[in-house]
């Protein structure tokens, strides 16, 4: 398991670029969201975890911050981080990388384990969390980004 995990490297599609010319802002999602369903299928929380079990992931919470634009001819991989966990939540932060190396996004995220049969909210079976503990184990050992626990607000400067 690479620590942090990365994904496989991935292209930008002609579709998902705007009227500004680069990647539109919802697609930076998309990417990242399919790096986390390789890290979740890792995990044993994938498809057929949800077929299966009839368990999943469910995003709470989401904060992306856009640091540079990528662009049709761009092919990237993101990052997945498990930063914190209990019974029933992952706290996950990524960063998206252009395969140069340079960064062009990042994201945290929240995420809750989820029973399909309320649905609700409900512990992870004992053998993916000790997967999940593992995970969060291994990055232990890499600093907390300086990006992770960002808040949004509008600075000023002091009158």
């Amino acid at each position: 398991m690479s620590v942090p995990f990365i994904s496989n490297v991935m292209e930008i599609e002609k579709g998902w670029i705007d009227y500004n010319g680069h990647l539109n802002m919802a697609y930076y999602n998309v990417l990242f969201d399919r790096c986390s369903d390789e890290a979740l299928d890792l995990l044993g929380m994938g498809a057929a975890y949800v077929r299966d079990r009839k368990l999943t992931i469910y995003t709470a919470e989401v904060h992306v911050c856009y640091v540079r634009e990528l662009h049709l001819d761009h092919r990237v991989t993101a990052s997945f981080q498990l930063l914190d966990h209990d019974d029933k939540r992952l706290r996950v932060y990524q960063e998206l990388r252009h395969v140069d190396g340079w960064l062009a996004a990042t994201s945290e995220f929240l995420a809750l384990h989820v029973d399909m049969s309320g649905p609700k909210v409900a512990p992870f079976p004992g053998d993916i969390l000790a997967k999940v503990e593992a995970m969060r184990a291994a990055h232990a050992s890499l600093p907390m980004p300086e990006r992770a626990g960002r808040g949004i607000g509008i600075r000023r400067k002091p009158a």
